[in-house]
């Protein structure tokens, strides 16, 4: 049985965004965002362009035009000219790479030597260069000058790529997790060089997601809902369960969730996380996994009507999910009235089993869940505006919220209460400055 929607009413008192702006410049489906700075964002889809914004205004700075094929990756990393006034470049993944200069619009260079579809993009501060994934991995400086790649991977492609200690990244290929190290010139050689270390194959299926977590864990995600803990360091399993959808007789029938779902409706396509949990975007649901207990400590199963595409945490214990079905929701974890008869949720705690080694090591477990404070997902607003897919969204703490969407829009919302009281600032300045203004005495 399907879980109930939850919903909520028009007065939506915890919910800060009552007033929106609708950003129109895309063609087509606009699947990212990215940030710049504090006041401005980037935002990029399958029309091949790049638009530059203000977050605070909503006033559309630059238009990028380049790319003739849709736009597969994005990513930030700052230019290294010594100026006044630090220039924030991008660069952007198609059938070619470009780097843009976001203070001018310039197209700083192009490359167009890929032998397949750059799927990924990530720069390595410490290193001074940047990395992109397709169907093998190529290491590059800020000039554009391929340092060193790989092989041919896979005809799949890297479909995720993070950074972890020791000079290594750890990339998803499939159903694998593929360690690299990347060895920079030393001694009398000029040379870059990129090693293959290590394939960990844990997971059953193609991994969709793939994060760091803290200085300690990584996380990733799978396309039959497989979510693994890894150590950073040595790269070994801390918390995992496989082949979980199967119906297997040693499990209880009577699950909160049934085993027979169809993979995609398990698949985890996103990640977030604080010092305390990992956040997972499971199929529709949304589930609130505690690092130090090794378990599950609440969750949504119908959070929204589609998947879940992209969450984020705020601050308060709050968080934020948008999904396919068009909407963008707030969530808040709250600690629940722990009830003598009433264990923590266990539906997926259960299916994943995380710490659990055999059925006598799960008891002591339980007798803990029954005496433990429990929490729960409470919906504290939902922002309709979006008639498609919201894709992804940027959380900017001033200036409001960003979503994009298959819709072709990006939609600026803002805190109606700051808003008000900005306005009204305006509105005493411009009457003082005027002389408009008389104080009484």
């Amino acid at each position: 049985k399907k879980s109930p929607l939850q919903t909520i009413g028009e007065e939506q008192t915890q919910n800060p965004y009552t007033e929106l702006l609708v950003l129109k410049a895309h063609h087509d489906i606009v699947r990212f965002l990215v940030q710049l700075d504090e006041y401005r964002f980037a935002s990029a889809g399958d029309d091949g362009i790049v638009v530059v914004w203000n977050a605070q205004t909503g006033e559309k700075l630059l238009e990028l035009n380049g790319h003739t094929q849709k736009i597969t990756a994005i990513i930030t990393f700052p230019s290294l000219e010594v100026c006044e006034e630090k220039n924030q470049l991008v660069l952007t993944a198609s059938a070619d790479r470009t780097v843009w200069d976001c203070d001018t619009g310039r197209q700083v260079q192009k490359v167009s030597c890929f032998q397949s579809t750059v799927k990924c993009l990530i720069v390595l501060q410490r290193l001074d260069v940047w990395l992109s994934g397709g169907n093998d991995l190529c290491v590059w400086n800020r000039k554009l000058d391929l340092l060193c790649k790989t092989n041919h991977l896979s005809d799949t492609g890297i479909s995720a790529l993070i950074e972890i200690p020791k000079n290594c990244v750890v990339a998803a290929v499939g159903k694998e997790l593929i360690i690299f190290r990347l060895v920079a010139p030393a001694g009398e050689s000029l040379e870059w060089d990129i090693l293959e270390i290590k394939r960990l194959l844990d997971h059953q299926d193609n991994i969709l997601s793939l994060v760091n977590v803290n200085d300690l864990s990584f996380v990733t995600g799978s396309h039959v809902g497989e979510m693994i803990i890894w150590n950073i360091l040595d790269w070994t399993v801390q918390a995992r369960e496989c082949n979980f959808w199967d119906p297997s007789p040693q499990l209880d029938t009577q699950q909160e969730i049934k085993l027979c779902q169809k993979p995609n409706d398990i698949s985890i396509h996103h990640f977030t996380w604080d010092e305390e949990n990992v956040f997972a975007a499971v199929g529709r649901g949304l589930y609130v996994y505690n690092l130090q207990m090794k378990r599950v400590i609440a969750c949504q199963k119908t959070a929204h009507d589609s998947s879940v595409l992209h969450i984020a945490k705020l601050p308060n214990r709050q968080l934020i999910s948008c999904s396919e079905d068009g909407s963008v929701r707030i969530w808040e974890l709250r600690e629940k009235q722990q009830l003598a008869a009433e264990p923590a949720p266990t539906g997926f705690f259960n299916m994943w089993g995380f710490g659990r080694v055999n059925k006598q090591a799960s008891q002591p477990v339980k007798k803990q869940q029954e005496n433990a404070t429990t929490y729960s997902l409470e919906l504290i607003g939902d922002l309709i505006g979006h008639s498609s897919s919201v894709e992804m969204f940027l959380y900017f703490e001033d200036h409001g919220l960003v979503t994009c969407s298959a819709d072709h829009l990006i939609i600026l919302w803002k805190n109606g209460e700051r808003e008000s009281g900005l306005r009204s600032l305006k509105l005493f300045q411009k009457l003082e400055e005027n002389g408009d203004l008389y104080l009484a005495v």
